[in-house]
């Protein structure tokens, strides 16, 4: 596994390395910035678990790391970040001009890759999770400062904005192998379980991890005017605010719109919206929740016969709950 990634890179520093200089010098940047290529990689075992040998899937495994960068590049210049892993982001250093369009290029570069290897089934998997996750960019931007969101809105826009990718590249690699449509769907089914989990840590470890190991500013979420999983689950269950850390007047839901309303932690200090997570229970509800979604996953490899990568499959799930950044 770890040779075939290194294939995948190559294919992708070869695909932007020719590019013009601007696409050059930004696909290095976003290269070097690392990450855990875990979407070529779920690719990759999907196609080895399904029996799958053949050479098609290190240039399709580039192809869903560049469309995840493209995500990545447009979120960042929409959300206004100035930080990605640890580093400025692509719109902090070259600008929002420049940063959309080289995102444009990474995606119609990917797509120019899937076409070359013929197959429609490929090209209607790639078109349905993009086309999925810009309608979760749109939805996003009319559910913003929503603290009313409900838990259904939140996890449709987790399933467009990152399951829909997990989903698509675990079925590409069953599409590689000539599996049939039940064995598809299953894969594809592990693959959306799998991203459902990894959302909600990531929304997770906003609360509760360092900015160091999470490379970007913690509570970043809300300050953009997300009301995630985590939060919601705090609102529900009622948390007043009237725990040690917070001003001891104003309830759970008066702070949480405050944060809102000012786009900042003016009035609202971090340590209030934390502890009104933890003390509601709503961080152990998300763990819970988290794991019955890996759980579900796993229930999904049962249509694949035992071997290194169904075992890997299955691992990468542990990876997803553990994960600290």
């Amino acid at each position: 596994m770890r040779d075939d990634l290194a294939l995948v890179e190559q294919e992708i520093a070869a695909q932007t390395g020719e590019a013009i200089q601007p696409i050059a010098e930004i696909g290095s940047y976003l290269r070097e910035g690392g990450g855990k290529r875990l979407r070529p990689a779920l690719l990759l075992l999907s196609a080895g678990a399904c029996g799958y040998d053949g050479p098609s899937a290190i240039p399709l495994g580039a192809v869903v790391e560049m469309i995840h960068s493209a995500t990545l590049i447009h979120d960042d210049v929409i959300d206004g970040a100035n930080t990605r892993r640890g580093r400025p982001s692509a719109n902090a250093r070259w600008g929002n001009h420049m940063s959309v369009l080289a995102g444009d290029w990474l995606y119609m570069q990917s797509f120019k890759i899937a076409l070359e290897e013929r197959n429609f089934d490929v090209l209607d998997i790639l078109i349905e999770l993009t086309q999925n996750m810009v309608e979760g960019e749109l939805l996003q931007l009319t559910c913003l400062d929503r603290i009313d969101l409900s838990e259904r809105e939140a996890t449709d826009l987790s399933y467009r904005k990152t399951a829909c990718l997990f989903s698509g590249c675990a079925e590409l690699g069953a599409v590689l192998a000539g599996c049939d449509d039940s064995t598809r769907q299953a894969l594809a089914e592990y693959g959306r379980q799998a991203g459902l989990a990894f959302q909600l840590v990531d929304d997770l470890l906003d609360f509760t991890a360092s900015p160091e190991k999470l490379g970007k500013p913690v509570l970043s979420d809300l300050k953009e005017g997300k009301v995630t999983l985590p939060l919601i689950f705090a609102l529900r269950n009622g948390a007043s605010g009237n725990g040690a850390a917070y001003d001891g007047h104003r309830s759970g839901r008066e702070l949480v719109a405050a944060v809102l309303r000012e786009k900042d932690f003016q009035s609202v200090r971090p340590e209030e919206i934390t502890s009104l997570v933890r003390d509601s229970g709503a961080l152990e509800h998300s763990r819970r929740l988290a794991v019955e979604y890996a759980n579900r996953a796993k229930a999904c490899l049962d249509v694949c016969k035992d071997s290194d990568y169904r075992r890997a499959l299955l691992s990468v799930l542990d990876f997803i709950l553990e994960r600290e950044s």
